[in-house]
């Protein structure tokens, strides 16, 4: 076939599944009979395997490749590493993940890539978007995931080049249904023709939704456009069995010292600013969800909090709250183990890695009726322009074997969405804290959507080159804050490249974790002078789509925007200008 006449590049016979008592048996092994298929849409060869087949063909309408996995028989398959993988040794070639923002990793550069977050699963932060490609000068592919939702990547990387490759998982123990990649042969692929091709998909298939769209039924999208971002917390308490337990104290600030800073940030030269407000009910922090309620009554109770929602308003700032339906707390009023996420052997899954204490995960078959229970209470208190469901849009999707609520990950990934479309049923604009763009229809912005060098010490070797391929496909339909501190790089130079909104004050609950690990020295004065210069840069640029991003040299890049709007950045000598 076609596919295969890619000179340079070596097209592994490397197929292979893994059975559930851990024997690994190639595809070649239980090979039984192919066929070539002729039909109305293309051709290709069907391949009939001891217990499942494969259909590999050509779309004459687009010269689209399918590789399709075709279960027949759940015999004893735990995952299944299909399609063959591609390989190009040379030495200018590199293969492009959209792992967070987005990785470009060179054939010859040096890296474990063995401990990926989640382990490679599509539809958490270790790939933004279903895809992969690799490209050698102009000559590769893109291969779009069509079926995610049980399924994760590997990275085989050494010295002669990066071998890609797709693993399907069971579904509640069983492989169950097709599993299907596209893959986009051409000559004049790079990262920035593969992110286009993908957003072209994304559109076809109906994912594509822009923020002018979403705006019709959520009108203060506009506003938040004019925001920096103001994160900071009400009460912090740690359980005695949590990994950050040290023998702490609570720490309560009161709403009125957070109404307070505000207003002391308007007056030094902040404009519009967005409040995201951790800590505010009265367990503190990261304790007892679902069952977190009311309002922290040592901070000044509902009317407290009622007070501070109506000065930002009154200032048009704008308001959101920190919110979570996937850490179960053991110390939450109502728990019940009945209740959380059940695994295949019928155990209960539990951790301590939070201030909460210990916990399990709670089935999301459950979140949205706790989100509407919550807030039918929340909202006789208060108004909201926004509300953040922490984790769902990063952390892998959940699949739970409890007969009472039995869930796949892929009808996770729906209740998921239930609970942000809930809150854009009450005029309030969905947030949580990646962008994962299986949300990208409800989903108007996260807590960041950063690079990968961005989550680690600034002195730990990257992963790769960092390249914006998620806002090459979405930056028209999502609100990006970035992180602003100026350390041996400056940040802000890549809140400016990706058209980002700012944080002005980022008060992180946990320290080195998230990308939190301490202060740069800036004053509170410097923080507002930058956060308003990549505030009055996004205003030429937010509603428009990243057209190309360029890698100039080592030290500077450029992105261009719609409206011929392009950027240049210099990491070496921490400027910027406006070409």
């Amino acid at each position: 076939m076609r596919y295969l006449r890619m000179e340079n590049w070596i097209h592994n016979l490397d197929s292979f599944y893994i059975t559930k008592d851990d024997q690994k048996i190639m595809f070649r092994d239980d090979f039984i009979t192919s066929e070539e298929r002729v039909t109305g849409l293309g051709k290709g060869i069907y391949t009939t395997y001891k217990y499942f087949d494969t259909y590999i063909w050509e779309e004459d309408s687009t010269n689209h490749y399918y590789f399709e996995w075709i279960p027949k028989v759940d015999e004893n398959i735990k995952e299944v590493h299909f399609p063959d993988s591609f390989v190009c040794e040379d030495k200018d070639g590199y293969s492009t993940i959209p792992y967070m923002q987005g990785l470009l990793i060179p054939n010859r550069y040096d890296y474990d890539y063995s401990h990926i977050a989640f382990d490679g699963q599509f539809t958490s932060c270790a790939a933004y978007m279903p895809w992969l490609s690799q490209t050698n000068n102009g000559l590769g592919y893109v291969a779009i995931n069509e079926t995610p939702w049980d399924s994760k990547y590997t990275i085989d990387h050494d010295d002669k080049g990066t071998r890609l490759q797709f693993v399907w998982l069971t579904s509640l123990g069983k492989m169950r249904y097709k599993r299907v990649v596209r893959y986009s042969f051409e000559s004049n692929m790079d990262y920035n023709r593969a992110a286009k091709i993908y957003r072209e998909y994304v559109k076809e298939t109906g994912l594509f939704k822009s923020l002018k769209e979403k705006e019709v039924t959520l009108p203060k999208i506009s506003d938040l456009q004019q925001c920096a971002v103001v994160h900071t917390g009400i009460k912090a308490h740690t359980e005695k069995d949590s990994r950050f337990y040290t023998g702490q104290k609570d720490v309560i600030h009161s709403f009125d010292s957070v109404k307070e800073m505000v207003q002391s940030l308007h007056k030094l030269g902040s404009n519009k600013l967005y409040l995201h407000l951790d800590g505010w009910a009265d367990p503190g922090y990261d304790n007892c969800h679902p069952d977190y309620l009311p309002a922290c009554i040592e901070a000044g109770g509902w009317s407290g909090l009622k007070d501070l929602q109506k000065s930002l308003s009154s200032q048009n700032d704008l308001f959101g709250l920190h919110d979570q339906y996937r850490d179960y707390y053991y110390t939450a009023k109502t728990h019940n183990e009945n209740e959380a996420i059940q695994l295949e052997d019928g155990s209960v899954f539990e951790h301590a890695n939070w201030a909460g204490g210990r916990q399990n995960y709670l089935c999301a078959s459950l979140a949205p009726k706790y989100v509407k229970r919550n807030y039918t209470e929340i909202l006789k208190h208060i108004n909201l322009d926004c509300v953040y469901l922490d984790v769902f849009s990063c952390n892998e999707m959940d699949e739970c074997f409890n007969l009472e609520h039995l869930m796949t990950r892929k009808e996770c990934m729906e209740y998921r969405r239930a609970c942000f479309q809930y809150m854009i049923s009450k005029g309030i604009i969905p947030s949580s804290e990646e962008c994962s763009d299986w949300a990208m229809r409800e989903l108007v912005f996260s807590h960041y959507g950063p690079y990968e060098f961005m989550m680690k010490d600034e002195n730990e070797k990257r992963m790769g080159i960092p390249v914006p391929l998620f806002n090459l496909v979405y930056h028209d339909c999502f609100i990006l804050p970035w992180p602003m501190e100026k350390r041996q790089e400056d940040y802000m130079l890549y809140a400016l490249l990706n058209g980002g909104i700012p944080y002005v004050v980022r008060n992180a609950p946990y320290d080195n974790v998230d990308g939190n690990f301490g202060s740069d020295g800036l004053s509170i004065e410097d923080r507002i002078t930058r956060a308003n210069n990549v505030l009055d840069f996004y205003q030429r640029i937010k509603n428009e789509e990243m057209v190309e991003h360029k890698i100039i040299n080592d030290h500077i890049q450029q992105c261009k925007y719609s409206n011929n709007v392009t950027i240049e950045i210099n990491t070496k000598e921490n400027t910027y200008r406006i070409v």
